[in-house]
């Protein structure tokens, strides 16, 4: 079909040219195929068409219909209007990667008479055997794309289970050109990711870790940007630094790949896919032990794993829950003997005194209450017990608190003196900058020097 075979009331209508690349990286990239997209405007002009649009909202999103496209909705809406005379693209694929979009769009452009024009020539939906052509092309687009991902998903599964999948790793570790995967050579780092491990051995609890760190002012390398370990800077720990070390089986050699999963929802009549839901480790795609070198472990790492999953507050019924704080002394650890129910601590009266009271029966099923006693009788009681179970190893819990007491000061001394040869080699490193540039350029000399300053401010207390 040539130009002058359009009839006329497809031309006294709008075109419109749709523009769309797959991913952020084509459209920074591929230049070249953006140039073509944009060049069909004059195509539609040589076809009589006198208003032709452009929309290229899609950039940078994919056609496969897991992704949100309102270039695409602006489309459909602008020819269920039955003011678009013809739809100008590339390819046509471009308009849709999946059957159900793609079919949708050729029943409604057959229904208002609108052209669908490509690299191969026009096409007519009205006509059978274009609507058959389309609908092939349609299909076999659709196809390509499930293959493709399909070998690249297959390609990169084969390489995980073979530990060669380069995915990102933990503070801690490197990925190296000419050795692979490998411990960061920094040795602060090390030391940090080991401190951690150390004190949680003897503390037992991820929250007393990072209570310590803060109390010591001990630093943790963290992401300079929140999100890439590209550039490590020195801060303050926070809680989520602490769990993920001693969550995370990469420091105990294990390869793990697969610990989430892809959910794809119905959202609006439109696939939408939602990442970053994690799986049990029972369910990881892949777990290789003994891959890389590790800071601890595996049977330490089982041993923090339970150990965490102790600590945990919110426990199924049947089991003892880690106390939250407060004066009771055996909070979490209680159970109604009538209903077996957790005791719960609720504090009343002007002083605030701490009762064990079992109410869940009557705020989930509206029955009476079974028990409610003071906190104090049984509390001291518990406590001479105690005393009296331990005090044959007072002499050596007393050795052992003063060998924490000398550990901690090592821990405080070894920080430091890691902390101040980073000071050193920042301050060498400036100066070093500062005598190779030439003295007359002053804009960056002083800039150098200032930078110089600012080191050796940091590398000496008080200054």
């Amino acid at each position: 079909m040539t130009v002058r075979e359009l009839p006329k009331e497809a031309l006294a209508r709008n075109a419109v040219v749709y523009v769309r690349q797959s991913t952020g990286g084509q459209v920074q990239e591929n230049l070249e195929s953006q140039r073509r997209q944009y060049e069909l405007v004059d195509l539609a002009r040589r076809y009589g068409f006198r208003d032709v649009s452009v929309i290229d909202e899609d950039l940078g999103r994919s056609a496969s219909g897991t992704m949100d496209r309102p270039g695409f909705r602006d489309l459909v809406g602008r020819i269920c209007d039955g003011n678009v005379g013809a739809v100008f693209c590339l390819e046509a694929s471009r308009l849709a990667r999946n059957g159900r979009e793609w079919h949708h769009l050729l029943e409604l452009c057959g229904l208002v008479g609108t052209y669908v024009i490509d690299s191969d020539g026009v096409h007519d939906l009205a006509l059978p055997n274009d609507r058959l052509l389309l609908g092939l092309k349609g299909t076999m687009s659709e196809f390509e794309l499930t293959l493709i991902r399909k070998r690249l998903v297959d390609a990169a599964l084969s390489k995980a289970r073979r530990g060669e999948l380069r995915i990102g790793v933990p503070v801690g570790y490197v990925w190296s050109r000419d050795a692979g995967l490998m411990m960061d050579p920094d040795r602060r780092i090390q030391d940090a990711i080991r401190t951690v491990f150390r004190l949680f051995e003897r503390l037992g609890s991820a929250t007393q870790v990072l209570l310590h760190m803060r109390r010591e002012g001990l630093l943790f390398p963290r992401p300079a940007d929140g999100t890439r370990a590209s550039k490590l800077v020195w801060r303050a720990p926070c809680y989520r630094n602490v769990i993920a070390v001693l969550r995370n089986p990469f420091y105990a050699g294990a390869y793990a790949y697969g610990k989430s999963k892809v959910r794809t929802d119905l959202v609006d009549g439109s696939l939408r896919k939602r990442y970053g839901r994690v799986q049990p480790m029972e369910a990881w795609t892949v777990l290789t032990r003994d891959h890389h070198e590790a800071y601890i472990p595996w049977e330490t790492f089982e041993l923090n794993r339970h150990r965490l999953s102790r600590n945990a507050y919110s426990q199924r019924a049947g089991g003892a829950k880690s106390s939250r704080g407060g004066q009771a002394l055996m909070a979490g650890l209680l159970r109604c003997r009538r209903c077996g129910r957790m005791l719960r601590v609720v504090y009343s009266g002007h002083y605030h005194k701490p009762r064990y009271s079992c109410k869940s029966g009557r705020w989930m099923h509206g029955v009476a209450a079974c028990i409610a006693f003071g906190a104090r009788r049984p509390d001291l009681a518990m406590a001479e017990e105690i005393l009296l179970a331990v005090e044959p190893f007072a002499v050596e819990a007393a050795l052992m608190a003063e060998r924490d007491a000398m550990s901690q000061i090592d821990e405080r001394k070894r920080a430091l003196e890691l902390e101040r040869q980073q000071a050193e080699y920042e301050v060498k490193l400036a100066a070093r900058r500062y005598e190779q540039v030439d003295p007359d350029n002053r804009l960056v000399a002083a800039e150098l020097e200032a930078r110089w300053n600012t080191g050796i401010c940091l590398a000496v207390p008080g200054c």
